[in-house]
């Protein structure tokens, strides 16, 4: 049992070293034939090997579903032409060295074709073989050289735009990065193989301008070494070589024409999944068609004289056709009828189509919707920048939040302004506004030295005012302390602040999941005791949509696990899940909004004002619902002013109070007060100093 393994083992080891030698070991055998001599019996063994290969190869191109499901033809059709103009050769000097001794020198082969398909006339050979010349090199090889040529130049001149609409559906969201990848191959491998198969046309056509140089060159000198060498009556000469001759250049012509007729079907096959006899039985089974040429055949099969069995024949045999295709189209149109009168009274019977899930469109996580005058701005054709810019602004939010930014599905939109566009979350319009695509935006910083002549607006992301001016004022507003800017970068700019205020609503189940896989590659351990064993997924979840909705970015998911994991086991609060994790990130926080700053300059409550609102919390609860309104409006103007100071001052503006105050305070001015930051005491690391320069609240 050992050694029968061993050996099972040994030619296994043994064929998959042999597997793909038969190609080279071919082309050697085509070598050999052209330099040694062949003896009759192989001659035969080849010859009949090449007509069989043009079988194979002329069937594989009728029943392939697509030409680039045998891409591997071109080189196919290469090593047959080398075999047969090998073939060609050995047999050449066969019938030069043995012609004399009678017709079967060649081999059974070339006699058969000399005897049989020609009759033994050399005459009919000659034009026999003239017309399949004729056939091959004028009809067949020249229509299919032209077609490669042209399918060649339109499939290579189409592959920039081929690859612009990978790129732009890529950049969309349409498809993935493994299904661009699979396209992307897909066009390579298409130009690839019409470029090739332009080129093989032409070992066709040199095969055929061979075949014919060889025939002349067998007759001619078999007639002279049949005369002068042999002595052969002239008469008996001219008959035994040109039948040896005639009989050689047809086996040798008709795996030709077969190879030829192949190359031709490639070449104008459609690129479409189904082959050849699908594509003809259902384009040509049109039963108008089928029934009027039935009637047509018919009408000739009556006129006195014509051959009437042939064309009544035809005739009934297209009309039974034309009947089976009516009933086999009939039955599911009635079976349908039944189906839908069973289900709907009589009077609403309208072909309709079944609805069904897939009719019921998702909405788009994050969606861009312009006008008609803008699209030049998404398409890359006509130089439009948009799509790298969406997709830089994805990269550089996901690597500062910490967190793949969904795509962005950009679409047209009739029933927007020409020159408006509209951003989308969850199918929600969050932000619109109009551009001019062909103008650039010049945005007041808040400094300038002069007035810009052009059309005023405000910049959609900040608010700013901004004019809309001619290109060719770009450097002009530039030397006037203006910040000239594209229209491409205006979008990206808004949807870059959009996504920003609304990270929270991006983050969902799923890519948290992605999170905790990633985080599970690095910290295993960590993961398994984040989910499930301290919380589920919805309360890590919401722990991070706060921080996110809070300004935090969610990048350092190691820190943040690990502080869950610590207070999960104390509390499954939400609000206290924050709140620790703010205090662990709180390097990364201060950093956000001081820079490397050792100082950092605060805003604080005056202690009366800070414990009437600690009373007012425990009053109604930790939304901050209790806070009179006239206070709220009073404090809500002193945090106005203090930032406004802090932000002239060029330094930020953070608000400093208790970690009790410091969730609701936040939710109180996020959009009242967008650049406010507030932080608590304990939010502060220990490296830091705090610099008090407004005190909110304090008696005059």
């Amino acid at each position: 049992m050992q050694l029968a393994n061993v050996l099972t083992r040994f030619d296994r080891s043994h064929l998959q070293h042999l597997k793909g030698i038969g190609t080279p070991l071919l082309i050697l055998a085509a070598l050999a034939m052209i330099v040694l001599p062949m003896p009759p019996i192989l001659l035969d063994i080849l010859f009949s090997f090449n007509i069989a290969l043009a079988l194979v190869v002329l069937l594989v191109t009728i029943y392939v579903n697509k030409p680039l499901d045998f891409a591997i033809f071109p080189s196919v059709l290469l090593v047959a032409t080398i075999l047969r103009l090998a073939l060609n050769v050995a047999s050449t000097r066969v019938v030069l060295l043995e012609g004399h001794t009678g017709p079967d020198a060649a081999g059974a082969v070339i006699e058969a074709f000399g005897h049989v398909v020609i009759g033994g006339n050399y005459a009919v050979g000659i034009a026999v073989f003239t017309i399949l010349i004729i056939i091959n090199f004028v009809v067949v090889t020249k229509g299919a050289g032209r077609i490669a040529e042209v399918t060649a130049r339109f499939t290579l001149d189409a592959m920039p735009g081929k690859q612009m609409a990978i790129d732009a559906d890529l950049n969309s969201g349409f498809i993935d990065q493994d299904q661009a990848r699979k396209r992307r191959e897909e066009v390579t491998a298409e130009a690839d193989f019409y470029g090739s198969m332009d080129g093989a046309t032409k070992f066709v056509k040199g095969d055929a301008v061979a075949g014919l140089i060889i025939l002349f060159v067998g007759l001619i000198g078999g007639i002279f070494i049949g005369t002068l060498q042999h002595d052969l009556p002239f008469g008996e000469a001219m008959e035994v070589y040109t039948l040896l001759t005639i009989g050689d250049g047809l086996v040798a012509q008709i795996p030709g024409l077969l190879l030829s007729i192949g190359t031709a079907i490639i070449v104008t096959r459609q690129n479409k999944e189904a082959d050849l006899g699908e594509q003809m039985s259902g384009q040509l089974g049109n039963l108008k068609v089928l029934t009027i040429a039935a009637v047509l055949l018919t009408i000739m099969g009556i006129v006195p004289g014509m051959p009437h069995l042939a064309f009544l024949s035809l005739a009934a045999l297209l009309g039974g056709t034309a009947y089976f295709v009516h009933k086999k189209s009939s039955v599911p149109a009635i079976a349908a009828g039944q189906a839908r009168s069973e289900l709907v009274p009589s009077s609403d019977l309208a072909p309709q189509k079944e609805i069904s899930w897939d009719d019921v469109q998702p909405v788009d996580v994050i969606g861009l919707e312009v006008g008609y005058r803008l699209i030049p701005l998404v398409d890359k054709a006509q130089g439009g920048e948009l799509l790298a810019r969406i997709k830089g602004v994805r990269k550089k939010l996901s690597q500062e939040l910490g967190f793949l930014i969904p795509a962005v599905h950009i679409r047209d939109n009739l029933d927007l302004e020409p020159n408006t566009y509209r951003v989308t979350l969850m199918g929600v319009n969050t932000g619109q506004s109009e551009l001019r695509h062909d103008n650039e935006l010049a945005i007041n910083p808040g400094q300038v030295f002069g007035n810009l002549k052009g059309i005023a607006t405000k910049d959609p992301a900040f608010g700013l005012d901004a004019v809309w001016i001619p290109r060719n004022q770009r450097e002009h507003a530039q030397t006037l302390g203006y910040t000239v800017v594209d229209a491409a970068t205006v979008v990206a700019t808004h949807l870059s602040q959009i996504l920003t205020n609304n990270a929270a609503s991006l983050l969902g189940h799923e890519e948290v999941q992605n999170l905790l896989d990633m985080l599970a590659k690095t910290s295993p351990k960590l993961a398994e005791a984040l989910v499930p064993d301290t919380l589920p997924l919805r309360s890590v979840v919401k722990v991070l949509q706060n921080l996110l909705h809070e300004g935090v970015p969610i990048r350092d998911m190691r820190t943040i696990a690990q502080t869950l994991v610590d207070t999960g086991a104390r509390s499954q609060d939400i609000d206290v899940l924050t709140a620790s994790c703010r205090i662990s990130l709180r390097r990364l926080i201060v950093q956000e909004v001081a820079a490397g700053a050792a100082e950092i300059p605060v805003m604080t409550f005056a202690p009366e004002l800070e414990q009437m609102l600690h009373q007012s919390m425990q009053a109604a609860g930790s939304d901050g619902a209790g806070i009179e309104p006239g206070l709220a409006e009073r404090i809500q103007q002193s945090l106005r002013e203090a930032s406004q100071q802090q932000e002239l001052a060029g330094e930020p503006a953070v608000l400093l109070t208790s970690g009790i105050l410091r969730s609701v305070m936040a939710r109180f001015v996020k959009y009242t007060i967008p650049g406010l930051r507030v932080l608590s005491y304990q939010e502060i690391p220990d490296d830091k100093q705090v610099r008090i320069v407004s005190v909110v609240g304090q008696a005059g």
